[in-house]
This record gives structure tokens, C-alpha cells and sequence, in this order.
């Protein structure tokens, strides 16, 4: 009885596949060679989508055909850290050098009750005059009150990650609807987005998480190192037990992968991952085939590039790749006989 692929097995053999599809459309044998392959272990389009992701670049748009017109796809660009690369912001670390090399290099400190947003597609990191950062997700807001005793920070909406340096004579602070997330350092995601309940992700240090009309025999949420929590508004006044989940470092990995503009998934299905790259992009992925929204996708993919993650999926799931005005739209014909949904 023949031995089932290793993991390593399978992930060669999608290197291989993903090699050849990026020289160009398969033959009609090849091609059939490859939806043979897929169907034989399930890991399989999994590693081939990681595999195409590793070198997918944003000029896969021309996949489309010669009837794609491009520009109908292209939006405007902006300077997402105004002069400063994502990765060198990320990498600074101690808080006067962060501090002192972001105003060297011209990057504004926000005044005390500013409020800084960002638009679609857009990435923006706020250095604070403590040596603290803020990076501000795609479509997020926030509003920055620093005083003598402490330092505060509003999250309006959106999703943010805070970088934060030790003050011992000032706490820092993150208020997001009715609860006030303090911390003394630490690094930690906050996202409030409509209609989900607040999520929270600390990947280093502590932050204890208190309602804003904290009184001293309120209880508070101790969050430490790769640790997740939601935050539920309770409908009726009353307190709503949060219960943190630890989570795997590979898992933290993922949820902060939009830090470096991509975006990481692990067995979503195709419908969660095309809401996600609604956040980023103008450019709508139409699913029309329920079966194909069902599948589960996994991979690293540019998170301003849908076309490019559009034809990574209808390459491993086998489905026809269209344009419909500004849109992208995926459609899977159905197998003979097969009954409608």
C-alpha cells in the first residue's frame, strides 16, 4: 500500500506546480495533472495557495486576458508611513531612539487631543512624544490626550496596534466604548469593528482591561503574552464574564500579518477571507457559486492586491475569473447533474 505524502512531500510538489503556472497558462494535460493532484490529499490546495502566495506580485492582474483593462482596477497610492519604511518603523524598539529617528526623518508628533485616521488601503504609523507608537489599521481612527498623569489613547474605529514604552509616573491607556485598557508597557492589537464585539490580542508585556466607570472593587482582566479576548457591549447594563484565550505564536503571527500589508489565513473560508480584503481595497471580489464560498483557504497574500489573490484561488479551485465593471468575480461551473443550491 503506497505511503501517504509528507508534509514536505506535498509542499515541493506545490513549489513545482507554482513554478509552472507562473510561466504561464498550463496545457490542457498539464492542467489536468494538476486538478488530479489537488484532489488526492486535501493539504494540497493549501500548500499550493502558500506556495503562489510566496511569489504572487501585483502585475497578476494581466491573468485576466486581453480583454482586462487594468486601470479600471488601480487606485490611488499614497505614502503609507510618510518617509518611513514599514519595516523600519516596526523595527525600532528603544523609546528615545524610535522617538528621535521618526522626527529626524520628519514625521510629525501629534499635538495632545488630535485625532488621526486613516482611509481604505491605507497603513499610518503615529510616533507619540513618549517614544510610544501607534499603527493604525486600514479605515481607523483615533484620538491622542496625553496630560501629566497619564497617557491616553481613544480608539473611534478601526484597528490599531500599540507599541507602548514604560512610564512608571503615567500609565498608558486605550479607551474603546466602555472599557479602559491599561498598561504600563506592552505591545497589543485593539480592534473595534461594526457589528463584532472588541478583540484584543497581546503579544507582549500585560494589559488589565476595567470598565470605564471603574471603581475600586470593579474586577479587572489581566491579559498577558499570546493571549486574545473579546469584548462584549452587554445589551442590559450588567457585567459580561470575558474569558482570554491563549493562542499559539504561529496564530499571533497571522492576526498581525496587516502590520507588514498582507494578510494571513488558516482554513477561513473563502467568503471570510474576501470580507477581509474588503477592508483594503475598492476593487469588490463577487463570489456566484456558494460551494466555491464554502472552501477553505489558506495562505499569505498581499493585502491591497485582490486581483492578484482572486487568480491564486481560481487557479487551486479550479473557477473562472471575470471582471464586472470594478469588480472581480469568481464563478465554479457545477459538475454534470449536480443540484442547484
Amino acid at each position: 500500500m503506497a505511503q501517504p505524502d509528507t508534509s514536505r512531500d506535498i509542499d515541493q510538489a506545490a513549489s513545482d506546480w507554482a513554478a509552472r503556472l507562473d510561466r504561464g497558462p498550463l496545457p490542457s494535460e498539464a492542467n489536468q495533472a494538476l486538478q488530479a493532484w489537488l484532489s488526492g490529499d486535501p493539504r494540497r490546495k493549501g500548500a499550493l495557495l502558500r506556495a503562489q502566495a510566496l511569489s504572487m506580485k501585483s502585475e497578476a492582474a494581466q491573468a485576466l486576458g486581453s480583454g482586462f483593462d487594468p486601470t479600471a482596477f488601480e487606485a490611488p497610492r499614497r505614502s503609507r508611513f510618510a518617509g518611513v519604511s514599514r519595516r523600519q518603523a516596526l523595527a525600532w524598539s528603544g523609546a528615545g531612539a524610535a522617538a528621535a529617528s521618526l522626527a529626524a526623518l520628519g514625521v510629525a508628533m501629534p499635538a495632545a487631543g488630535s485625532v488621526i485616521s486613516t482611509e481604505r488601503g491605507e497603513i499610518r504609523l503615529t510616533p507619540l512624544k513618549d517614544g510610544s507608537t501607534v499603527l493604525l489599521n486600514t479605515e481607523s481612527r483615533i484620538r491622542i490626550k496625553y496630560s501629566q498623569g497619564e497617557r491616553r489613547v481613544t480608539l473611534l474605529k478601526g484597528e490599531a496596534y500599540f507599541s507602548v514604552t514604560r512610564d512608571e509616573a503615567r500609565p498608558f491607556i486605550v479607551e474603546v466604548n466602555d472599557r479602559r485598557l491599561r498598561t504600563a508597557q506592552a505591545g497589543f492589537r485593539v480592534r473595534k469593528l461594526d457589528g463584532d464585539p472588541i478583540d484584543v490580542l497581546v503579544n507582549q508585556g500585560q494589559v488589565d482591561i476595567a470598565p470605564s466607570n471603574h471603581t475600586a472593587s470593579a474586577p479587572i482582566l489581566a491579559i498577558g503574552p499570546n493571549t486574545r479576548v473579546t469584548l462584549s457591549r452587554p445589551a442590559d447594563g450588567r457585567p459580561v464574564a470575558e474569558h482570554p484565550q491563549p493562542i499559539a505564536p504561529e496564530a499571533v503571527t497571522r492576526e498581525l500579518a496587516w502590520r507588514d500589508g498582507k494578510l494571513a489565513f488558516e482554513g477561513e473560508t473563502l467568503k471570510q477571507a474576501v470580507d477581509t480584503f474588503a477592508r483594503y481595497s475598492d476593487t469588490r471580489i463577487q463570489i456566484r457559486d456558494p460551494d466555491l464560498a464554502r472552501e477553505p483557504v489558506t495562505g499569505l497574500f498581499i493585502a491591497n492586491d485582490p486581483v492578484g489573490f482572486s487568480r491564486a484561488i481560481a487557479r487551486v479551485f479550479d473557477a473562472k475569473l471575470e471582471q464586472d465593471g470594478g469588480d472581480v468575480v469568481l464563478t465554479r461551473s457545477r459538475p454534470s447533474g449536480a443540484a442547484a443550491q
